[in-house]
């Protein structure tokens, strides 16, 4: 529902999201507040002002916050954050940002959350519906926010990457499409080292769907189908699976990715898929799904698939060093996302892995690492945790603390017929900036490398 022109908002943060629900709100003529406990850049301020609103940096102001209608909640900030906290108390409203924007569309709405394959999974779906020729547009967790998005487009599809944090928050939005790819442990400091609280905040994607919507789920992880088994959910549901067969939604059987849905049964050959790996082939099920669910002819979906690129940073091939692949999979920040990418190789592998620990168990890749990796090279301050953990397991373990040096002595180390894959397990900002970035100077030091040696060899 929209909310009227003496509707009045107070915008916690002024990252992305909270400069969206900022734009938003100006352009329905509500009344603006924006407060950041940071400081808020120069051109942000400008922005801000000439959209008619005021606003308050280095702190948030109870006493000024508790006269707002509603309060908009960025999803860095948690849950149990004092201002919110404090704001539960005085009974104010709290939203996320997606729940603002959603009340601004008629589009139809395709929300995609899991632990891994979200970025992948977003992208792809959105190019499949853009070959179609459907007016698509994506947002959330990936490119511009979802508030951002509406100030200046008006999409028919909105294909929306959501993160836990994004799904705090959540009160009456309901996607016409919804996706949990997987429920794997991460970012479990925000949730109390509970993994069961982080399900709960993805599980609040489908909590409002009924009858005429989709949700496409997947069938072999163990807390998704003991979630759905336990729930009374109304809507259409549909299964990805690699382990069985299923009447509704997609399976994998010997080297084909079978589609059986009320609508049709399709047949696609894995090597017809534009990503590789095991877990890709769950993400791919997933775009496939809901593109029949919006009635896409499926040669338009083949299509899409012959012509899709995929995002940096994940199983990215940045090219050969004498014949020896490197990998970039610096958006692997936990272990569940590199088993899929040790499962994935073919090759023995020169593990570059490390950064800050986010309560990692590696219990589930000890049998990977013992049976791929020769050599793993910590990269990060503290590596005493993947030291401990893997020093028995392969045969060389080192610790470097640049991706300069990383990339020098995986070339030094690796073998003819290995492959070199950063695949870190773990958060970046001990030393970069972030996931990208850590990435970005891996490609940097391997194109570099890989120049040097053409040189010397011509």
């Amino acid at each position: 529902m929209k909310a009227n022109k003496n509707h009045s908002v107070a915008i916690l943060g002024s990252g992305e999201s909270g400069m969206g629900a900022l734009r938003l709100a100006a352009k329905h003529g509500l009344k603006i507040f924006l407060s950041d406990s940071k400081t808020i850049p120069v051109h942000k301020q400008r922005l801000i002002e000439s959209m008619g609103a005021s606003f308050e940096e280095g702190t948030h102001t109870l006493d000024r916050l508790i006269n707002y209608d509603e309060i908009i909640k960025s999803p860095g900030i948690p849950e149990t954050a004092a201002v919110i906290v404090e704001l539960k108390k005085a009974g104010k409203s709290i939203i996320s940002e997606i729940e603002f924007a959603s009340r601004y569309t008629d589009a139809k709405i395709i929300g995609i959350t899991g632990s891994n394959g979200k970025t992948s999974t977003t992208l792809l779906t959105t190019h499949i519906l853009k070959e179609a020729g459907l007016k698509v547009a994506s947002a959330g967790n990936v490119g511009n926010s979802f508030s951002d998005l509406l100030v200046d487009q008006s999409p028919d599809v909105i294909v929306l990457e959501l993160s836990s944090f994004q799904l705090d928050g959540v009160i009456d939005f309901r996607p016409d499409i919804a996706m949990i790819l997987n429920i794997t442990p991460d970012h479990l400091d925000r949730y109390n080292n509970d993994i069961e609280l982080y399900a709960d905040a993805k599980w609040r994607l489908i909590k409002n769907m009924n009858k005429g919507t989709h949700f496409i789920f997947n069938q072999d992880d163990e807390m998704i189908t003991k979630r759905v088994k336990s729930s009374e959910l109304s809507c259409d549901k549909l299964q990805i699976t690699t382990r069985s067969k299923t009447s509704n939604g997609a399976y994998f059987l010997e080297g084909y990715l079978i589609f059986d849905c009320e609508k049709l049964i399709q047949i696609v050959p894995i090597e017809d898929l534009p990503l590789l790996g095991r877990h890709n082939q769950y993400n791919q099920m997933a775009a496939i799904l809901a593109a029949i669910q919006l009635e896409v002819p499926f040669g338009d979906i083949m299509k899409g698939l012959s012509t899709f690129k995929n995002a940096p940073h994940r199983m990215e091939l940045i090219g050969y060093i004498q014949d020896i692949p490197y990998i970039n999979d610096s958006k692997a920040t936990n272990v569940d996302a590199v088993y899929y990418a040790l499962d994935a190789m073919t090759r023995p592998v020169v593990w570059i892995a490390g950064g800050v620990n986010k309560g990692n168990d590696y219990a589930q890749i000890k049998t990977l690492v013992k049976n791929k990796v020769n050599t793993l090279i910590c990269l990060g301050t503290d590596n005493a945790h993947l030291t401990e953990e893997f020093r028995n397991d392969v045969n060389i373990l080192m610790e470097v603390k640049s991706a300069e040096e990383a990339v020098t002595r995986a070339n030094e180390l690796a073998q003819p017929g290995e492959v070199v894959l950063l695949s870190p397990a773990c958060a970046s900002f001990d030393l970069f900036n972030n996931y990208e970035h850590r990435g970005d100077s891996f490609r940097e030091e391997v194109l570099k490398l890989k120049k040097d040696k053409e040189v010397v060899k011509a």
